[in-house]
């Protein structure tokens, strides 16, 4: 059994009676254990990985700082989700997955954060995502994204299996600030040296 993260937040889920693990904003997990890795998602994007053949499987969380060059997939804002994808897919890897394998489903990028500045924040978060994964060749096998909702997410690393909830009615007040807050230490932080693509 091998786990994998910086997510250190873990509580009893008692509606599927399992250990959950929970990520936020900038966090990821690999596990091959029986568990579920949970997250809520605004404008952000979370990638669910999965061996089949290995029963391993990973989820990250990330988004894209404000951009303001034009350089594709090797810009600075994108260089932050190249890094969550390479961090995710090297843990996988070096739990025992393989990687002509890797199987993923995609969720998140709603439009949740107002304003012009963010009008497309979550769209581009998508765009990225799905660009990254199909310039790797990882097959995308499911997604639920953009749309104006939160999401809360369950993903079952051993079986690939996701449920995902729009949370329609929920008071989103705690996902802005989270996401606000994640994307000001983004603007603050400058990811340095090269970023390996595979």
């Amino acid at each position: 059994m091998t786990d994998f993260g910086s997510a250190p937040n873990r509580y009893h889920d008692r509606h599927f009676n399992m250990e959950a693990i929970k990520i936020l904003p900038g966090e990821y997990y690999v596990t091959s254990r029986n568990v579920v890795i949970v997250t809520v998602l605004g404008s952000c994007v979370s990638v669910c990985l999965h061996d089949r053949l290995a029963q391993i499987g990973g989820m990250n969380h990330f988004m894209l700082p404000e951009h303001r060059d034009s350089g594709g997939m090797l810009s600075d804002s994108a260089r932050y989700g190249a890094f969550a994808m390479e961090v995710l897919v090297n843990n996988l890897l070096k739990a025992g997955a393989s990687r002509s394998r890797l199987e993923a489903k995609v969720f998140g990028a709603g439009r949740v954060l107002s304003g012009i500045s963010h009008a497309d924040v979550g769209a581009h978060n998508a765009a990225f995502a799905l660009h990254y994964l199909e310039d790797e060749g990882i097959k995308v096998k499911g997604s639920d994204l953009l749309g104006i909702y939160p999401r809360k997410v369950y993903f079952f690393p051993t079986e690939g299996r996701v449920l995902v909830k729009k949370l329609k009615t929920q008071h989103n007040d705690t996902i802005i600030r989270r996401e606000l807050e994640y994307e000001s230490m983004l603007e603050k932080v400058k990811v340095e040296g090269s970023v390996d693509l595979f």
